[in-house]
């Protein structure tokens, strides 16, 4: 099979979770999805991600987890943290660097803050440890336009927050194409993982995290701003930073060189 990508569940007592794989590497990576996880989870992705993220493959064997089905009300970012760690437990991966993307990074906080002993090296892009104005404003944008049902309004805002506006000129008009695909029998699963992202709060934490820690940031995130990344860098000792003036939230697609930064600093 192309890059070794499979797809896979496991049961987490009542719930069940997710995952793809990909790579043969002799190492293990763990990646840690954002918000978008609450519309759609990674199931049947294995092939489309083995793709993106090939640049891993050689080195690592990949995991990309969604979080568990059902999520009861409630659940935190820590709660999936714990999650998390039982997924590996089950899966036998007794250590791994971690890749957390915007809400993923939440969690991995959460991850090597409680359970430094799985957490080899650490990534963390486009993320917060703490609500700030910018991120309770999108957020709480997003869940208006899903409750009022308007699945186009949703999109537009998604990619007017995420990415750069020589993007947006490009592909608004795919909107409404984009709104109706992607969106869900339900959002009581977004609903959920929205909650979660606006009462996360890890920030007088971080000072816990022992493993070599990566910040990636973006000037004009207008999802949760750039700022986020600055101040997780400076909470945690010895973490890099790296700062892209010119990109958004969605960094990790529209900067060429991203995957290579993430390697570079994994390796």
């Amino acid at each position: 099979m192309v890059w070794n990508a499979k797809n896979g569940e496991l049961t987490l007592e009542n719930s069940r979770m997710e995952y793809i794989r990909f790579g043969r590497g002799a190492r293990t990576l763990i990646m840690l999805p954002g918000l978008g996880d609450g519309l759609r989870t990674v199931k049947g992705t294995a092939l489309p991600m083995a793709a993106m993220y090939r640049s891993f493959s050689k080195d690592f064997t990949v995991y990309m987890f969604s979080r568990k089905s059902p999520l009861p009300e409630g659940c935190t970012t820590r709660d999936m943290a714990k999650d998390q760690a039982r997924a590996m437990e089950q899966l036998g991966i007794e250590k791994a660097s971690v890749f957390g993307v915007s809400m993923g990074g939440m969690i991995a906080q959460w991850l090597a803050i409680e359970h430094p002993e799985r957490v080899d090296r650490l990534v963390l892009a486009v993320t917060s440890a703490e609500p700030n104005p910018i991120l309770t404003e999108s957020i709480g944008e997003w869940v208006a336009l899903a409750r009022a049902g308007d699945s186009t309004g949703f999109m537009k805002s998604n990619l007017r927050r995420m990415y750069s506006e020589d993007y947006c000129r490009k592909n608004l008009w795919l909107a409404p194409i984009l709104g109706r695909l992607t969106k869900p029998k339900s959002y009581d699963r977004f609903y959920i993982q929205a909650a979660a992202c606006l009462t996360h709060d890890a920030a007088s934490a971080l000072g816990r995290i022992t493993a070599p820690t990566l910040v990636i940031g973006a000037e004009q995130d207008r999802a949760l701003g750039g700022e986020a990344s600055r101040r997780i860098a400076a909470a945690i000792e010895g973490a890099q930073l790296m700062i892209y003036p010119q990109w958004g939230h969605g960094v990790y697609e529209e900067e060429k060189t991203f995957n290579g930064t993430v390697l570079e600093f994994l390796k």
